[in-house]
């Protein structure tokens, strides 16, 4: 097993690199109403950085199967593999629409770990509820009704179910949610995307955030379970399967039990690291600056050993650094 100070303190500068290079490509397209190109210019910039690092890395939480090339591939090696061995979940560009609408809250995520620490799981759905650190231990559960999950909130915070904010991502598969939430009094914040920013703000109490209620993607439930472990707070998930292929998949995964509701430490468990990058502004980063010749970048990288939480201000000098000048799209 890979030793813990390994990942906490080697490698999280690395990880910042990483998440730096994609969110740098990435910002190129902002707003320019091309999700795919967004998207694959984040991917192919992510991989070049990884495959640079002295890791024998296994990608297990990525953006789809390998016959979805180029996108990162659940399965991928990546690093040179001289390296510690460690399992990889990432999400090159975190918010592929807000990016094409030049929108808030984009980012660049990657999450390391030492070897079957991460859920293993396709690129499916997931449904999902968070909440925020320092309340009762089991305090939600994915099972009850979301009206039930949010009278247990209000009193565990001693106050009133409409002092409560949701947040949810704004899809028509959420109607009878949002009907729900608004049923029993508690306000919603309805979000585009970016899930994992939504889970993360729980944690903040800036944000106004009190839950994160709804159904959003596997590799974002486990990036977010991984941002918890380091700050704080309660998760559960459980996968969400359309068809019998998705099922199969699953079962390739190694997944027996296809109704398993799963806890933080089930989705992320051990000792592990998130870095993450901002493309666009929002409430936890800002985005990319960029200059005549270069570009300021701001990042984050969080450690479930030591809960260290430590931001980072980049000044990037192409000329300098030629490896990271963004290709226009």
């Amino acid at each position: 097993m890979v030793e813990s100070s390994a990942i906490d303190r080697n490698l999280g500068l690395e990880a910042v690199r990483v998440t730096e290079a994609a969110a740098l490509s990435a910002s190129r397209l902002i707003g320019r109403g091309d999700e795919r190109a967004a998207d694959q210019a984040a991917v192919e910039a992510m991989r070049r950085a990884l495959n640079s690092l002295d890791i024998d890395g296994t990608v297990v939480i990525g953006e789809g199967e390998r016959d979805q090339a180029p996108m990162l591939f659940i399965g991928e090696k990546v690093g040179t593999g001289k390296g510690p061995k460690l399992d990889i979940a990432l999400d090159p560009l975190e918010g592929t629409t807000i990016t094409a609408k030049g929108g808030q809250d984009a980012l660049a995520v990657i999450a390391m770990g030492s070897q079957g620490r991460f859920l293993n799981s396709p690129d499916v759905y997931m449904d999902k509820i968070a909440v925020g650190g320092g309340l009762p231990d089991e305090l939600i559960d994915l099972g009850e009704k979301p009206g039930k999950n949010l009278e247990n909130l209000a009193k565990a915070k001693k106050c009133d179910i409409s002092d409560l904010v949701a947040c949810i991502l704004d899809r028509p598969r959420h109607a009878e949610l949002v009907a729900n939430v608004r049923e029993v009094g508690a306000r919603i914040q309805l979000i585009s995307d970016g899930d994992v920013n939504g889970v993360i703000a729980t944690t903040r109490p800036e944000s106004g955030i009190d839950i994160y209620l709804g159904i959003g993607g596997a590799p974002e439930g486990v990036l977010a379970a991984v941002a918890l472990r380091c700050i704080g707070g309660q998760m559960q998930g459980r996968l969400l399967f359309r068809n019998d292929d998705e099922k199969k998949r699953a079962a390739d995964c190694g997944i027996t039990d296809l109704d398993r509701i799963y806890s933080l430490h089930a989705m992320a468990g051990g000792d592990v690291m998130i870095a993450a990058t901002g493309v666009t502004d929002g409430s936890m980063l800002r985005g990319v600056r960029r200059l005549k010749d270069g570009a300021v970048t701001h990042s984050i990288v969080m450690c479930s050993k030591t809960g260290t939480v430590r931001t980072i201000e980049t000044i990037h000098n192409f000329a300098r650094e030629p490896a990271l000048q963004p290709i226009d799209g």
